[in-house]
């Protein structure tokens, strides 16, 4: 396997999500199309051509973040019985992940010390998407 990669769904505002998670990662989009750029089957309405069909942002070395905007047609997509987990490699870049997810977010664990030896924490961010963020200080 090449990797396994993150493909988030909204509902309409994938582009300011993804501009705030490059604010975040930093980085560039390597790509990024909108649904009006698809031949003509693609989803109809001056609404729905505004939306991005796909995104994706390299996030690590050999993870990328991806995601669309879901067709009004499709109905509602989306879950919250998931968590993207960040394995970090200090404790400072843990704080600075966190501390960026958690801007108008909602932390629901903050970073600390847990019993089973990582420096760990949990935050939902101002898109509804659930972030774990980690530093194993005593590795397996």
């Amino acid at each position: 396997m090449k990797s396994a990669d993150t493909y988030l769904n909204f509902n309409g505002n994938c582009a300011d999500a993804f501009e705030f998670y490059r604010s975040v990662f930093g980085g560039d989009f390597t790509s990024q199309m909108k649904y009006s750029d698809m031949p003509s089957e693609a989803p109809k309405g001056a609404e729905q051509s505004k939306r991005l069909m796909h995104i994706a942002l390299p996030i690590s070395k050999t993870s990328r973040l991806m995601g669309c905007d879901i067709p009004e047609n499709f109905g509602e997509m989306s879950g919250n019985n998931f968590h993207i987990y960040l394995d970090t490699e200090s404790n400072t870049e843990a704080d600075k992940l966190f501390a960026a997810l958690s801007a108008g977010g909602k932390v629901s664990m903050p970073m600390a010390t847990t019993f089973w030896g990582s420096y760990f924490g949990m935050v939902t961010d101002k898109f509804g998407i659930q972030w774990m963020i980690g530093f194993e200080t005593n590795p397996q």
